[in-house]
């Protein structure tokens, strides 16, 4: 498992200088308005996207290994009493994956994942709608 956090960022360019000089590494995947760390150490998902809106945390979460994993994840998610949207498979932020979301008791956005594929031409779906309804 791994600690997964996406900022919203205005300056996209400038955020991708500093977190690639931050982490010492190139992002593992850019496309336009988007990019992703995998970094080994701190062991983080780390990701940015351009944004017009407010900068800041968009969401946090938990990358899992495996599905058996996230299917451990999303009932500690279940079990939490906080607001909760169940597993789905889904494309995502150019990757192909399955995610649960849960609402933390700051009001905050944790989505549990496990990513299948991270190599898809277009952005695909947010849940965004399903995720300001929680």
């Amino acid at each position: 498992m791994k600690l997964h956090l996406s900022l919203a960022v205005r300056d996209f360019d400038a955020a991708t200088a500093f977190y690639s000089a931050l982490f010492d590494q190139q992002p593992d995947v850019t496309r336009p308005g988007y990019a992703k760390w995998d970094v080994a150490d701190p062991a983080v998902n780390f990701s940015v996207e351009q944004s017009d809106g407010e900068a800041g945390v968009d969401h946090l979460g938990i990358q899992a290994g495996s599905g058996e994993e996230l299917e451990q994840l999303a009932e500690r998610a279940r079990k939490s009493g906080q607001p909760f949207l169940d597993v789905e498979a889904l494309d995502c932020c150019y990757a192909r994956m399955e995610k649960a979301w849960v609402k933390g008791v700051a009001d905050e956005k944790w989505e549990v994942f496990v990513t299948h594929r991270h190599d898809l031409e277009d952005y695909g779906e947010t849940q965004k709608a399903a995720l300001d309804a929680l």
